[in-house]
Order: C-alpha cells, then sequence, then structure tokens
C-alpha cells in the first residue's frame, strides 16, 4: 500500500535528508509490488512548496527514489505510491500542491464521477486521473469556503465524500510552511503520529526513522535541537511514544508543534468498500508491502 511520511518542525526550518526507496533489488519481487511513484514536498524559505517526484515501477530506472536527497524545511510531505487509480505519470504521483499547500492520500474513493460533478468549476484543479488529487480538490474548495480553516475544509470535505461515495480509506497528510494536519478514516489502514521533543525521547540523539517495509528513511542531525511532530503510515523507530491515531481522528500540529487532535468522523462512510470490492488493480495496491 501507500506509505505516507509528513514532519513538521515549524517555524524551525530543519535539514533532512530522505530515502525514499532504500529496499535492495529483488528478481522476486516484480512490478505490481514495487512502487509506482514516489515523491517528497517541502516548503522554501520563502514558504512557496516545492516538489520533486517521479512515476517509477520496477522495470524504471530506481536512480531517482535511491538517492538521498537533503533538504532543508519547516514541514515535509513524503509518498512512495502503489497505484489503484491512475497511469503511471508524474501528474499523478504524490505529493499534490494546491493554494501553496502539500497533500498526499493513502486509500481508494470510488464514484469519481459524483465527485466530479460535486466539484464542478473547481474539477479545473485536478491535473492528474487519481482520486486522491480529485478529493484535494475538495478539501482545497471546502478550506477556501469556510475562510481558509483548514481544519474545517478537511471535515466537510471528508464527510461529504464518506456521505455520498464508496470509501474504502481515506488516510491523509496535509502541509503548509507553518502547519501539518493529519486524518485517519476509517479503521482501514493505521496511521502513526510522533510528537517528539528535541533529541527523541532519550533527550539527546538526531531523528534517524526507517519504515519497516523498507521504503522510506529520513535522517536530520537538526533535530537533536529541535522538537518535530512526524506523522506515518507505520512506526518508524523504538520510540515508545508512537501512537496510533483513531478511526476518524483529525490531527493539527501548530508552529511550536502544539497538537490538537479530535475525532472528527465518528461514523463509517455510508457506502464502506472491503477490499473484494475493488478494482484488481485497486485492491493490489492496498495490501502491506
Amino acid at each position: 500500500m501507500c506509505r505516507l511520511f509528513g514532519l513538521s518542525s515549524a517555524p524551525r526550518r530543519v535539514r533532512a535528508t530522505f530515502w525514499l526507496l532504500d529496499a535492495p533489488d529483488s528478481l522476486s519481487v516484480q512490478s505490481r509490488h514495487e512502487p509506482d511513484g514516489t515523491g517528497l514536498g517541502h516548503f522554501a524559505a520563502d514558504g512557496s512548496p516545492v516538489v520533486r517526484k517521479a512515476p517509477l515501477a520496477a522495470w524504471q530506472d530506481r536512480e531517482f527514489a535511491q538517492e538521498a536527497r537533503q533538504v532543508e524545511s519547516t514541514a515535509f510531505v513524503a509518498h512512495i505510491r502503489f497505484a489503484s487509480t491512475g497511469g503511471l505519470q508524474e501528474r499523478n504521483t504524490h505529493p499534490f500542491v494546491q493554494d501553496g499547500r502539500l497533500f498526499a492520500h493513502n486509500g481508494v474513493i470510488e464514484g469519481l464521477d459524483a465527485l466530479d460533478a460535486e466539484l464542478g468549476a473547481d474539477r479545473a484543479r485536478v491535473l492528474g486521473d487519481t482520486d486522491s488529487e480529485r478529493f484535494f480538490a475538495l478539501v482545497t474548495r471546502e478550506i477556501r469556503a469556510r475562510g481558509g480553516d483548514v481544519a474545517a475544509g478537511i471535515e466537510h470535505a471528508a464527510r461529504w465524500a464518506s456521505g455520498h461515495l464508496p470509501v474504502y480509506a481515506l488516510n491523509l497528510v496535509l502541509a503548509t510552511a507553518d502547519g501539518l494536519w493529519a486524518l485517519r478514516y476509517p479503521d482501514t489502514h493505521e496511521l502513526y503520529v510522533l510528537e517528539r521533543p528535541a533529541g527523541g525521547h532519550h533527550g539527546r540523539r538526531h531523528l534517524d526513522h526507517s519504515g519497516t517495509a523498507g521504503r522510506l528513511r529520513v535522517h536530520s542531525q537538526d533535530l537533536a535541537h529541535s522538537p518535530a511532530v512526524v506523522v506515518a503510515s507505520e512506526r518508524m523507530d523504538d520510540s515508545p511514544h508512537w501512537r496510533p491515531m483513531q478511526p476518524g481522528e483529525l490531527l493539527y500540529a501548530g508552529p511550536g508543534q502544539e497538537v490538537t487532535r479530535r475525532v472528527v468522523l465518528p461514523e463509517e462512510p455510508r457506502h464502506r468498500l472491503a477490499l473484494a470490492d475493488l478494482r484488481p488493480e485497486a485492491a493490489a495496491s492496498q495490501h502491506a508491502a
């Protein structure tokens, strides 16, 4: 399944090094089990989003994904894609950018004709073919309709989707230069959060995360001295302070890592999809790597 990673150290800019695909090549692992895209988003010193991404499959050049990328930012969003909707093209690779925000999603939403109809003129924001970018356009519209309130925009967009669309999973990470939001919905896939003090729970260590699936590594010497909030699809180190987000929980980490969380969608989707309901390619993308 897709891997999500979000980190905020706002307002401090920290340097982090990312390896988005660190697992060794294996002749026994074919393209269905290899990433269909990798991407990293961060923010420049002026607050503008910067994204580097590539649509990669097992038979393509993996140099882009395997090389270490060192960037400095107040927030980062990384994503490793296993395609469910949309072809292997850069326009379908996460993270996406709209109105200065970065967005990545893990899951499947069906009923895209209904979603397109709901978007109306805002469908023009969508440059690719994915359910994820379409949902991001809905979130962006709802944020705008609520005077820039990101949490309210996410909540209203997710509530509309849960009531009108077939939903398998809707886990997301959204970041601005000064904030990080995450939603887990419903309980299909896990999403974890770590409120990390400077130096971690030992009080003196740099950040060195490595996903258990070997797909993502993140290193930051700066976080030996700066606090951060991390959201990820899996626990990524031995800290005992990782905690799973609750189904329907929306998390916000603001400047200074003040964290608020609340369950905004206690009910299940009206039309909840099971794995057996998905198209074959979508079902394959949702299995654990």
